[in-house]
């Protein structure tokens, strides 16, 4: 997540490099509370999707964001209630997909979420977001 905020932590500490976080607008919400490997029953979609009403309340009446990045390909099932309009900001995929912050080519797609988030505020400052 550092990576694609284009911070470094260059031997700052957990506080300062939170502050710079969110001092450039980004904030991390979880879709599940609790550890998946605590839960009982169900797999990971199922859990996921019973709590997407929830997430989706809370996005909108709490965090207000401007936009939203998924960063789990977990998320993908998650995509169509993101996209539904229920959500007053702006979704940010990687080719219609979540970015795969938590796969193989982790590296590649923080990247690719810095490079969606730097082409959403151009158009945003040039009126056409």
């Amino acid at each position: 997540m550092l990576a694609a905020a284009g911070l470094a932590l260059g031997g700052k500490s957990p506080e300062s490099v939170l502050a710079e976080f969110q001092r450039g607008g980004f904030f991390v919400t979880h879709v599940l509370e609790c550890p998946v490997e605590s839960r009982t029953g169900g797999d990971l979609a199922q859990l996921i999707a019973n709590r997407i009403p929830t997430v989706l309340t809370r996005i909108r009446r709490s965090l207000k964001p401007k936009r939203l990045a998924p960063i789990a390909m977990s998320l993908k099932q998650a995509l169509p209630a993101f996209n539904s309009g229920e959500l007053p900001c702006a979704i940010l995929l990687h080719q219609g997909m979540p970015f795969a912050l938590d796969g193989d080519a982790a590296a590649a797609s923080a990247k690719n979420l810095r490079e969606a988030l730097a082409n959403q505020s151009a158009s945003a400052r040039q009126g056409l977001a």
